[in-house]
């Protein structure tokens, strides 16, 4: 054995792919990643981090050993446990079409320190590579998702025990809607206003924990919560959630600053723990306070002012401005100044204003929750439960329902929110619509402090339909647009997974042999080891089965009468329903419509488009009494926005019910993205003469 062969056993790396929704995508990397290191002799392992959970998870051991780590992941992943390897970071699209290049740059990738410039986690492409699948979001993006994903539950929590405290403790009085001091439903209404007094902190924490990891949490919470406290620059009211995601940004883009000075050596191991944290959120608490505070209670005094001047014009104007200003930012300077505005005017008689901001209150989270009714696909499962959560509150007056929607997709939500908002203080203001006390939505109507409550009712309708119209069209054209650009990507490299060039440092090595499908896996995850044809390539989940040669595949979840030769279907929904009312064939599938239903909400979330002209819709519903597997070919093929640009020939969809929705629907998906990844079998499955072949094909499988 030579020396060369020496230095080829020396190869190691290890990679982590990771996607945050299904597992197609991660496994698909896995395996590109695997084969391109197999046929350049390198041994690598790869840690797979899907819905279900992280496998083949990467030990001291591994790390000790390798010469580099690929992160191919669309999602955070901790890389404090890398320290002082070299780390490329890409998105998971990269690990499917660019391989062999991301084999090649890992050996000249930065080197990871905690508190260096690699930064502390993950999140798609902080090595800039991120950006080839066309689907993948910015860094800006994921970060903003981070802490909205945070803050929902602080708002549910926080919202709904209020609502409920007032519902069945409250009174109306000339101060507003109270609940007596030391009752037992004073101190649910106080449980709730903690949760409300966080989501601001949380939401501004983990936007900045995501850009910076750890040593940015801290400044970013605290600066959320003095962007959140008016009295401490001076402000009647703080800057709401829109000020929350100002300091998140500033408190990740400072300690990421931070890290990249450089210090002594004996100072490096309090960097992360005490200087950064201590450093920004000094800054940033100063700057926010002496910088940007001053200009927040200008805006505060000036618009009281200039509504004040207001008093005497056209009813419908006044309306319309309050309605926008009630709706702009939820809690902020500016809806706080045309609350406050109208509560005022209610203690010298006039209670018109009061009606106007009573009306658009409620707008924002009624028309977001009611958005997500009528259109369910364009959300994902988490923002339709938010939704049903801020239709509740909507009811109570409490407009901080809105805020995920609004800090979540903020270009469409909140000029939807102020349209919808201005329509009903305008409607409102017409009807001359009263509200004797400062609160507003429907239950001061119910209660009997609102003058004109049919107007009023009408004014929170029209005001919630044009918001939650109008959220439904910006989303939907965005959505479009994104799934436009991602059909334009072209495949660039996704064949280089077992050929091209060798790697810096790495020696060419022979085409790998890939093992048979039905080869017993001996653990878990995805090994490739150079060696040719005895290495093997393990996908998480694969059983040691041989191939059934019968009329069942994919341990009977697929057989004879949910397989089609030829889909005639040229549009994804349409293509989608042609795949349900297949599987129907086989007496598992309940509803029909709802399955459906499903699956295009999975789309919605991100396409099931895997490039190399294979889709893998999915859904987990009740709409199906047992796992079933459908398979069609389509000849022209179908546009289903995939990474690669390509359109979808090979169509598989996989339906589970909910019950039976975890490890099963995951391995099924496991075992299909890890063999389509093999060109030839593509191959046999499109030239395939009839449905028997192609079920024999299939055998392949597993």
């Amino acid at each position: 054995m030579d020396g060369r062969d020496d230095e080829r056993r020396q190869v190691k790396l290890l990679a982590v792919t990771a996607c945050p929704t299904g597992i197609a995508h991660t496994y698909m990397a896995a395996e590109k990643l695997a084969q391109a290191a197999a046929s350049r002799g390198i041994e690598m392992k790869v840690e797979t981090q899907g819905s279900i959970g992280a496998e083949n998870v990467l030990d001291d051991n591994d790390v000790r050993s390798a010469d580099g780590i690929i992160v191919a992941a669309d999602k955070d992943v901790d890389l404090s446990r890398f320290a002082g390897k070299r780390v490329l970071t890409v998105g998971v699209a990269e690990g499917i079409h660019r391989p062999g290049q991301l084999i090649e740059r890992v050996r000249s990738a930065p080197v990871y320190a905690p508190g260096g410039s690699a930064g502390g986690s993950a999140t798609g492409s902080a090595d800039g590579g991120g950006g080839g699948g066309g689907t993948e979001r910015g860094p800006v993006y994921k970060a903003l998702m981070n802490g909205v994903s945070y803050m929902i539950p602080f708002v549910v929590v926080g919202g709904l025990l209020i609502a409920v405290s007032l519902a069945l403790g409250g009174h109306a009085t000339a101060k507003g809607y109270v609940i007596p001091d030391g009752t037992f439903w004073a101190h649910v209404n106080a449980i709730g206003g903690i949760g409300f007094q966080l989501m601001i902190p949380i939401l501004s924490g983990y936007i900045a924990y995501a850009i910076a990891d750890r040593p940015a949490l801290v400044p970013g919470m605290i600066g959320g919560w003095i962007a959140n406290t008016g009295a401490l620059y001076d402000s009647q009211a703080g800057a709401g959630f829109i000020g929350a995601i100002v300091t998140g940004f500033l408190a990740g883009y400072l300690v990421s600053w931070i890290k990249k000075v450089r210090v002594p050596r004996f100072v490096q191991p309090i960097m992360p723990i005490i200087v950064i944290p201590i450093v920004a959120t000094t800054a940033l608490g100063l700057f926010f306070v002496y910088v940007i505070g001053k200009p927040i209670s200008w805006v505060f005094e000036h618009l009281t002012s200039w509504l004040g001047g207001m008093t005497g014009t056209s009813a419908i104007l006044l309306g319309a401005i309050l309605g926008l200003m009630i709706a702009f930012d939820m809690g902020g300077p500016v809806n706080k100044t045309a609350f406050l505005f109208g509560a005022g005017l209610i203690a010298s008689g006039s209670q018109t204003v009061m009606g106007m901001c009573a009306a658009a209150i409620p707008v924002m989270p009624l028309g977001q929750g009611l958005a997500t009714l009528i259109r369910r696909r364009l959300y994902t499962e988490q923002e339709r439960e938010t939704g049903l959560a801020a239709l509740f509150m909507g009811c109570f007056g409490i407009s901080e329902g809105a805020i995920p929607f609004a800090a979540a997709r903020p270009a469409q939500v909140i000029p939807a929110n102020m349209l919808g908002g201005a329509v009903a203080g305008a409607v409102a203001g017409l009807a001359g619509v009263k509200d004797a006390v400062p609160h507003g939505g429907p239950i001061v109507a119910v209660l009997g402090a609102v003058s004109g409550m049919p107007m009023f009712f009408v004014a929170v309708v029209i005001g919630a339909v044009v918001t939650a119209s109008a959220t439904v069209a910006m989303v939907d054209v965005r959505g479009r647009r994104g799934r436009g650009v991602s059909a334009g990507v072209s495949a660039g490299e996704s064949a280089d997974a077992g050929s091209g060039p060798a790697g810096v440092g790495f020696p060419p090595a022979p085409p790998v042999q890939e093992s048979s499908a039905g080869a017993a896996a001996p653990s878990r995850g995805v090994v490739a080891s150079a060696g040719g044809a005895g290495s093997a390539v393990v996908v998480p989940g694969q059983r040691g089965e041989a191939s059934s040669g019968g009329g069942e595949v994919l341990s009977g979840y697929l057989d004879e009468r949910t397989v089609q030769g030829a889909l005639r279907a040229v549009e994804k929904d349409a293509a989608i329903r042609e795949m349900a009312e297949l599987l129907a064939r086989s007496g598992r599938v309940a509803d029909v419509d709802e399955l459906v239903a499903t699956a295009l909400r999975r789309e919605a979330q991100g396409t099931t488009g895997l490039g190399e002209e294979i889709a893998i819709p999915h859904a987990k519903t009740d709409a199906v009494t047992a796992p079933v597997v459908g398979f069609a070919r389509s000849a022209e093929g179908v546009e289903w926005g995939s990474l690669d640009g390509t359109k979808a020939r090979l169509v598989f969809m996989i339906a589970v019910p909910e019950a039976a929705a975890g490890d099963e629907h995951l391995r099924i998906l496991a075992l299909l993205s890890r063999k389509l990844m093999d060109a030839g079998f593509r191959e046999r499955l499109l030239a395939a003469p009839d449905e028997r072949a192609v079920l024999d094909a299939l055998g392949e499988v597993g």
